[in-house]
């Protein structure tokens, strides 16, 4: 029988595939576990993970699986430099902070100190606000992604970035009224960290963190262009494989983090022990935000600053393109993780959950049972059924009935008494205001740490073709630059952009759609029935308005 040759570069990648799992873990380390949670793409055909995991400062295990560029046959290892994605903004926050340290900036300092380019809002923009996502400073990308050149169709650099909120007429809301995650804020900070230094960001970050930690695979990509060595290739899975999706813009600060889970490893011991700013440092990197109502949210200096499974925690997660990462630490065991993806499948909150729940053993607590709440009459249910609308941002909520029980989307409300339900096994909680003459209840939403909203109930929206008409014609927004088209086709309404977008328009209630990806839509109508003008909502850009244009 002849056995066929394999091509010697096959070969060598097979076998560096299968040595790419590190040094031997500890014998105390979960192995099998561990394997078993990324056992998906442990393929020498997908890309995949590298994980380091220590406490008190002994490494316990160092591990990789999949491939670092599926082309060339090139595995990952620990060694492989993958990008952060906003596991980044702690570095950001560190240089700010040591800026502060050395007296040359004050975290309470008004942005426009340092960058004039923000408009004058009527209201003081801190830096302390930038890090913590409470300045109300629209997110950059999400109003680049609305006039068509997202972050994945540009090579924005900072000038853009300046440029883009240099335009923006509003803020989303009042700084310090509530967190809404922004990466402006973060690009911004590296702007300010350019400019009090007097040296660019990356090279002070350089000079000042990284190499004084020994981080020495730690880079920041503000030019995606530039060669790394070790660094993996990112992918996204689509139709049963996999592309290449690595990101192709020079700005950073809010992402852009090269690193590997070894150097990711110094950086958590850092935050742990103060030795690169000392104990005030440390202090000031774990400072919760606190809002302008009192409340103290879990959101530090590029940190979420809370609980897991019982036990207090610090991480931020990360993604970009097709990268992920994770960075944790759990205090009180010494337990540190860091984790590395080139897979843009992975889940690197969920995975970082698993291994550490993995090694904090039996410290971790388990997953508390489902709430079981008090039983309503079927009327009583039925009562509260049906759409909201939210009083300030417009936003709808749908309350739905399944099988006895009352559902938001996917999420079950357990009733604590007739009056109050809570959201799934979450801190949110709906509280019912009893309507007039019968009507459905107003609901005031309380979410623990974040702005509270007040629900009040709408009928659904269904047009009629006449009714239409009064949404066709051309919408401007300046502070997108673009030109929206809404246009009526096969019976619907739908959006156009330059130059091949489409989004088809669905009826929310009144004169309220929702446009896909696009987001969503509240026309506001003028004396002549006609819509003058609409805004638009996402997540991290609240009523963006667009105006009627060209008599339309």
């Amino acid at each position: 029988m002849i056995v066929p040759r394999l091509p010697a570069s096959l070969l060598l990648a097979l076998a560096a595939f299968a040595a790419c799992t590190g040094p031997e873990p500890d014998a105390s380390a979960p192995v099998d576990e561990i394997d078993e949670i990324f056992a998906r793409w442990d393929s020498p055909e997908s890309p995949g993970c590298a994980l380091s995991v220590s406490r008190s400062g002994n490494v316990l295990l160092s591990r990789a699986w999949g491939m670092a560029d599926l082309e060339h046959g090139v595995p990952n290892t620990p060694a492989t430099i993958f990008e952060g994605g906003s596991v980044a903004k702690q570095f950001t926050s560190a240089a700010v902070i040591l800026l502060a340290l050395d007296g040359k900036l004050s975290l309470d300092d008004d942005v426009r100190m340092h960058v004039p380019e923000v408009p004058d809002y009527g209201h003081t923009i801190t830096l302390r606000h930038m890090m913590t996502h409470t300045s109300g400073l629209r997110d950059w990308g999400s109003v680049a992604s609305i006039a068509g050149w997202g972050r994945g169709q540009r090579s924005h650099r900072h000038a853009h970035v300046l440029e883009i909120v240099g335009r923006q007429s509003a803020l989303n809301f009042e700084p310090g009224h509530e967190y809404s995650y922004s990466n402006t804020g973060y690009n911004l900070l590296a702007v300010v960290v350019d400019r009090v230094s007097g040296i660019p960001f990356a090279r002070f970050s350089r000079e000042r963190i990284f190499e004084p930690l020994g981080m020495t695979d730690t880079q920041w990509r503000d030019d995606y262009r530039r060669i790394v060595p070790r660094r993996s290739t990112a992918y996204s899975a689509t139709g049963g494989g996999y592309v290449i999706d690595r990101p192709i813009e020079h700005v950073h600060g809010n992402g852009g983090i090269l690193s590997t889970v070894g150097d990711m490893q110094i950086w958590n011991a850092a935050l742990t022990d103060g030795r690169l700013g000392g104990e005030e440092f440390v202090a000031m990197m774990h400072e919760r935000a606190i809002l302008n109502d009192g409340r103290r949210i879990s959101y530090a200096g590029g940190l979420r600053v809370a609980s897991f499974a019982g036990v207090p925690s610090v991480t931020h997660t990360g993604s970009t393109a097709g990268y992920r990462g994770f960075a944790g630490r759990y205090p009180e065991q010494e337990l540190s993780v860091a984790l590395l993806c080139n897979a843009g499948d992975a889940n690197p909150g969920g995975l970082g959950g698993q291994v550490a729940r993995a090694f904090l053993g039996d410290e971790a607590a388990s997953a508390p049972p489902p709430a079981e709440g008090v039983a309503l009459a079927a009327a009583e249910l039925e009562a509260v059924t049906g759409l909201y609308r939210e009083v300030d941002t417009g936003d709808p909520l749908r309350i739905t009935l399944e099988e006895g029980m009352l559902r938001v989307g996917n999420q079950p409300l357990v009733a604590r008494s007739p009056g109050e339900f809570q959201v799934g096994g979450s801190e949110r909680r709906l509280v019912l205001r009893a309507g007039a003459g019968g009507e459905r209840p107003t609901i005031d939403e309380y979410t623990g740490e974040h702005y509270d909203n007040t629900w009040e109930p709408v009928d659904d929206f269904a047009p009629g073709a006449d009714a239409l008409a009064a949404y066709v014609g051309s919408y401007r927004s300046d502070d997108a630059e673009t030109t929206l088209v809404v246009t009526v086709e096969e019976g619907g309404l739908v959006i156009r952009r330059r130059p091949d977008a489409r989004f088809e328009l669905q009826p929310v209630y009144e004169h309220t759609f929702n446009a896909g990806g696009l987001g969503g839509i509240r026309f506001a109508m003028g004396a002549d029935g006609r819509a003058s003008e609409f805004g638009l909502r996402q997540s991290r850009v609240y009523d963006l308005r667009f105006r009627r244009v060209g008599g339309s």
